[in-house]
């Protein structure tokens, strides 16, 4: 059965590189964000693709989606809800916001304030929200695609360290290849094929293969090299400041993720290594503009 499944999400992973033209690291590294049960970060210039990834991840897995556009006149009460007196009821009952759905496409997310941004932060943690004084749990699954547009672009503002360390991973697009972009301006726009696009699995399968995932067997050895990564950035001067506990374990759960697409039972150190660059957001913002990924898998043996 979870063979089955497993073929499914290959079948959906060529579905969706069909429609966003030479990223299929990008596509799997968001699915597998996913199924870890996570956030994903895309940082990138407009135009390369991040909106129809998030559509297209939406509808082939059939979640419900709803695009939030964050701009600086955005208010926290548009993304969470409102609680409003019913004049026929004589109580007052909660209007429930854009958040309340699987798939949230938080669009430039730095174009709003730092107040509206921090509305994201319970939702994304505690997987619930409170207006005034009232807790209002969110639909499950639950999923944030978050787009950021560079810090350098005018009208945008830093997010904060403790926004950025939500998100398990942070991805870049980037401009297509030579070939993938000959093909889009040949072809007709791939993204009118969404209107067509059929689910491949649905919300209930998806939470039994996050748990299926979750599973996957992570060996003594395996636990003592990430715990030598972390340890690494934590105490070499090259780095500001290093990972924390959280962005170990998001670490861990996208390469059991990772495995479970690989279809493995177990995590490889490769794994590790091949998620490991796309966690620097969780460092500080200094660090964040290099690469030390090389540092760390340069220096921390393989056990």
């Amino acid at each position: 059965m979870k063979n089955t499944y497993q073929h499914k999400l290959e079948i959906l992973i060529d579905q969706a590189n069909q429609i966003i033209l030479g990223k299929p690291d990008a596509i799997k590294l968001a699915v597998a964000t996913l199924l870890a049960n996570g956030h994903l970060l895309i940082t990138d210039k407009p135009g390369v693709g991040k909106t129809t990834l998030a559509n297209v991840i939406a509808q082939l897995f059939g979640l419900n989606f709803k695009r939030i556009q964050f701009t600086s006149d955005l208010l926290p009460a548009d993304i969470t809800g409102v609680t409003i007196f019913d004049q026929e009821q004589h109580q007052f009952s909660f209007h429930q916001g854009p958040l309340f759905t699987q798939l949230v496409l938080a669009d430039e997310i730095n174009r709003a304030t730092p107040k509206c941004q921090s509305a994201l932060l319970e939702g994304m943690e505690e997987r619930q929200v409170t207006v005034d004084r009232q807790s209002h749990k969110l639909p499950s699954p639950f999923f944030v695609i978050a787009t950021r547009n560079p810090d350098e672009q005018s009208g945008t503002f830093m997010l904060p360290d403790s926004q950025l360390d939500r998100f398990m991973l942070g991805i870049s697009l980037g401009y297509p290849d030579r070939a993938a972009e000959r093909e889009m301006l040949l072809n007709p726009d791939p993204r009118n094929k969404l209107e067509s696009l059929d689910p491949i699995l649905d919300p209930d399968l998806l939470v039994q293969l996050q748990g299926a995932a979750s599973e996957v067997t992570t060996s003594g050895p395996l636990l003592d090299y990430l715990q030598n990564l972390l340890a690494f950035s934590r105490q070499d001067p090259a780095f500001q400041s290093g990972y924390s506990p959280r962005a170990g374990m998001s670490l861990l759960a996208v390469a059991r993720a990772w495995a479970f697409l690989e279809r493995r039972d177990h995590v490889l150190p490769e794994d590790i290594q091949t998620i490991l660059p796309y966690t620097r957001h969780h460092l500080s913002a200094k660090d964040q503009g290099t690469d030390l990924s090389q540092l760390l898998l340069t220096h921390v043996a393989v056990p």
